[in-house]
């Protein structure tokens, strides 16, 4: 996959694709390819000394994985697709990436399914009950540029009515004796959750929810934390009565792809989410 880059001043190559978002390892790697830099179509070295008007280039070889298996899942839809990127719309119960009880059932799988076995770069892992839109590179150049400027917005049930409108900031820790809950700590690394309250029916209540950081569960962490657990989240206090997974969806990301701009996709809300706040 090539990505141009245009000189506007005098400046040396490395500096000038630092800037532009080229990291110092794939610059390495892409040394070690026949054409993996240019100027103006031509090989050149990181040490060339760039004009204004030269057009810079990377050249990344297609990447191939073999550790994940091929294996086609029909849940998953594409939401959005570029020649950059693609946002899957995954649904609850399959995991994002392989593990030792989900070696064949994930979105990676599918991935490597559609593509052929290509090396999958997911920059908004979702955790397994979790729905909504999720993000694959297809690029090393994309993955490490993409995350900048990156707005996802969560749709949350919790059960219960919280306040209208929130911050909860409460630092999240690993939770002693567990390998996958957590809890929030003085100990632990700094979150920030921020939500509105969008439509309540006493029992339930729909929030908007935009994270600040991106710590493990800090959703469902946090939301538990206020005494307001999410519906079917049962590891952090929610009841499973009329939802059999936690009540969390990844509806809108908002990016900035390589190839079109500023892109907005949008997953709507389950039904089975929908279907909590029925009065």
């Amino acid at each position: 996959m090539q990505h141009t880059f245009k000189a506007l001043k005098k400046q040396r190559l490395s500096s000038f694709l630092s800037q532009n978002g080229v990291s110092r390892s794939l610059m390495c790697c892409l040394k070690q390819v026949e054409g993996g830099i240019t100027v103006n179509g031509t090989p050149a070295h990181t040490d060339y000394m760039l004009s204004p008007g030269d057009i810079a280039a990377i050249n990344e070889p297609i990447e191939h994985q073999t550790d994940i298996a091929p294996a086609e899942q029909p849940g998953a839809s594409v939401l959005y697709e570029d020649s950059e990127v693609v946002v899957f719309d995954k649904p609850p119960f399959m995991p994002t990436h392989p593990s030792h009880k989900h070696s064949t059932d994930t979105l990676a799988n599918h991935y490597a399914f559609i593509t052929g076995g290509d090396v999958f770069r997911c920059i908004n892992r979702l955790d397994r009950d979790t729905s909504g839109c999720c993000l694959i590179a297809k690029s090393r150049y994309c993955a490490g540029v993409i995350g900048e400027g990156l707005q996802k917005t969560y749709y949350a049930v919790c059960e219960g009515v919280p306040k209208q409108e929130g911050v909860i900031e409460l630092p999240i820790g690993r939770k002693p004796g567990s390998i996958i809950e957590r809890e929030c700590t003085p100990g632990g690394q700094y979150a920030r959750t921020e939500y509105r309250l969008i439509k309540t029916n006493g029992r339930y209540s729909l929030c908007e929810v935009t994270l600040k950081t991106g710590r493990t569960h800090q959703i469902r962490v946090h939301f538990s934390a206020i005494g307001h657990p999410l519906a079917g989240d049962d590891m952090y206090g929610g009841s499973l009565s009329d939802i059999d997974r936690q009540a969390l969806h990844c509806g809108r990301l908002i990016f900035t792809s390589p190839d079109k701009g500023r892109v907005t996709v949008i997953s709507e809300l389950p039904k089975v989410m929908r279907a909590l706040l029925n009065d």
